[in-house]
């Protein structure tokens, strides 16, 4: 497939609230605002959410404005046991007001109620992440103090609209490969990322949403043969002739992919075996990866049939090779990631 790359810069949106370029980039192109908008407050979804791990343990920090409804959520995942624990807490009707910033080079998240305090801050060369819950699975509530450093040179962003609704569209950047310290307490557990293996990532979401969409993502990350490796790969939602959202790092430095399937087993009825070996396949013979899963996180959220999110997070190791832009084969030997399914009506 053709991926354009994105060369044009100012306002994301025309003034019909059409995107003017999709495309891709290696950093953010366009300015994202509100103000241009011209679909209704409630179809607005705006995100950030964060993922550490270092192979033991990995957490993740959920800050939305999904118009009609907020999530704040946490997730701890025990990779050593197989296990996960997420708590959420929802906000009715904050239409915009939670205070997501307009950029994923600045501006702060500041919020909190009587159960949940959150703090996503930048500061010199990197991003705090500060997180209070104090209900968290039956514990003694959670809390984590992070710091993500040493941002990668590149990052994958991407432009999305949807052929069927010329105001709806997907403003969407990953940071994959951030190194990570602090730590983390759930309950009597404590535990800390040192730097050495833990590594981040970011996945900065803004744009306008039709109702009923399912979404495939992964994103791997961590340390081989000296060089820091890292992924982005997904499909499954809007119009993405202009480009795909497939990317691959070495070193901060990204190597463009075209279109993929993940290969998840499925029954005969479609019913999909998540917990068995998926097989990562391209469209030009450059990636060839079994994904062996460990845990599935499986979060389900349901408000009156009128919200709901399904997700299947499943966390495991990936192994095979891919090829890079100049035509080297790179092997990867059980990377440390995750691959998702997740069918939203919001």
């Amino acid at each position: 497939m053709s991926n354009h790359l994105i060369t044009g810069s100012g306002a994301l949106l025309n003034a019909e609230g059409e995107l003017r370029e999709p495309g891709y980039a290696l950093r953010p192109p366009f300015d994202y605002s509100h103000d241009r908008i011209t679909a209704p407050w409630w179809r607005i979804k705006d995100w950030d959410y964060y993922l550490v791990s270092d192979g033991t343990y990995a957490v993740a920090l959920t800050f939305s404005d999904l118009g009609y409804i907020g999530l704040v959520s946490a997730a701890v995942i025990d990779l050593a046991n197989r296990s996960s624990i997420t708590e959420s807490e929802l906000v009715l009707a904050p239409a915009g007001r939670m205070g997501v910033p307009a950029s994923s080079e600045e501006g702060d998240i500041s919020w909190h109620n009587r159960h949940c305090r959150v703090s996503f801050a930048h500061v010199a060369g990197g991003r705090r992440l500060s997180f209070w819950m104090d209900h968290f699975g039956g514990h003694d509530g959670f809390e984590a103090e992070l710091l993500l450093d040493k941002e990668p040179q590149d990052s994958m962003v991407i432009v999305t609209p949807w052929a069927e609704d010329p105001t709806a569209f997907y403003y969407n950047r990953k940071i994959v490969g951030m190194r990570a310290r602090g730590g983390f307490r759930r309950g009597e557990l404590v535990h800390e990322f040192d730097g050495s293996e833990a590594l981040g990532l970011l996945d900065w979401g803004r744009g306008v949403w039709t109702y009923d969409n399912t979404w495939f993502w992964s994103a791997a990350m961590g340390h081989q043969a000296g060089k820091v490796l890292g992924f982005n790969l997904g499909y499954g939602f809007g119009d993405t002739s202009a480009a795909s959202e497939n990317m691959l790092f070495v070193d901060g430095v990204a190597h463009k992919l075209g279109r993929l399937d993940f290969g998840i087993p499925q029954d005969a009825d479609g019913t999909y075996r998540y917990l068995e070996p998926w097989h990562f396949t391209d469209d030009e013979g450059r990636v060839d990866l079994t994904f062996t899963p460990l845990v599935d996180r499986n979060d389900l959220i349901d408000v009156a049939h009128l919200v709901m999110s399904d997700q299947h997070q499943v966390f495991g190791t990936f192994s095979g090779t891919v090829v890079l832009d100049d035509g080297t084969l790179l092997a990867i030997d059980a990377l440390d990631g995750f691959a998702e399914r997740v069918h939203n009506r919001y």
